[in-house]
């Protein structure tokens, strides 16, 4: 997206200080994607900016400039859920570093920014986070072309069965045969069937969707840490973390 912006559909990702008074806003937005914007004067006491430029927050936004970095113009605040919960408020942050640190550059995501609308709705409502979290990283998978089936092994192209095991790979999906470097292994077909059906309430499809989703969201950051971790680390213990 070239030119002025104006009344465009936005998340604030991220927010820091940036020069004396103005703040550097990390945002996703409809159609442009994840962009980095300058509110000047956003930092300073008198702005509504402040207060305006909070994550979570439905925003419509106006900006201007041909670089990466764009110049905020004009912030309208739009009504929506709250995340008041610690747990929701944690997982919500969570969610927004994996669009901050892995959603390429004005790089358009219609689909997973309504899928982010809803997982914040979700949050803003839910005592159980863990299921919310496991639909949104699917998700961001898809989007980002990590997709797979939980009832199809690749290497086959046979469908999983309940009796046998199998393994994971991030770039491969479900495999029947363990690979060079394979990541996970021993994950029972029947387990993958249910978490194919929808299951993400049971224990155990609880416990291997989290580990695949886990070894997935490594495998894009490249050993990066995520610093939301260690929130979720210090509220209930480390297993926990998403």
């Amino acid at each position: 997206m070239t030119g002025p912006i104006q009344q465009e559909p936005a998340y604030v990702l991220h927010r820091r200080p940036w020069r004396e008074t103005s703040l550097m806003v990390d945002i996703f937005s409809l159609n442009a994607g994840r962009l980095t914007i300058i509110a000047r004067g956003g930092n300073s006491a008198k702005s509504p900016l402040k207060a305006q430029l909070q994550p979570f927050q439905p925003l419509l936004l106006d900006w201007t400039g041909r670089s990466e970095l764009k110049t905020l113009t004009q912030a309208e605040v739009r009504g929506g859920p709250a995340l008041k919960r610690t747990l929701s408020l944690y997982s919500g942050l969570y969610v927004n570093e994996l669009l901050q640190r892995l959603l390429p550059l004005a790089d358009p995501h219609p689909r997973l920014f309504a899928s982010y609308i809803d997982v914040i709705a979700e949050l803003s409502e839910a005592s159980d986070v863990e299921p919310v979290l496991r639909r949104f990283e699917q998700s961001f998978a898809a989007e980002l072309g990590y997709d797979f089936a939980w009832d199809l092994a690749t290497d086959t192209g046979f469908a999983v069965e309940a009796g046998e095991y199998y393994c994971y790979d991030p770039e491969q999906g479900i495999l029947a045969t363990p690979s060079v470097g394979v990541r996970l292994q021993n994950l029972p077909g029947a387990t993958l069937l249910a978490l194919a059906s929808g299951d993400l309430e049971s224990t155990e499809c609880r416990r291997i969707a989290k580990r695949v989703t886990r070894v997935l969201v490594d495998y894009l950051l490249q050993g990066r840490p995520l610093n939301s971790r260690s929130l979720f680390s210090h509220h209930r213990g480390d297993r926990n973390e998403p």
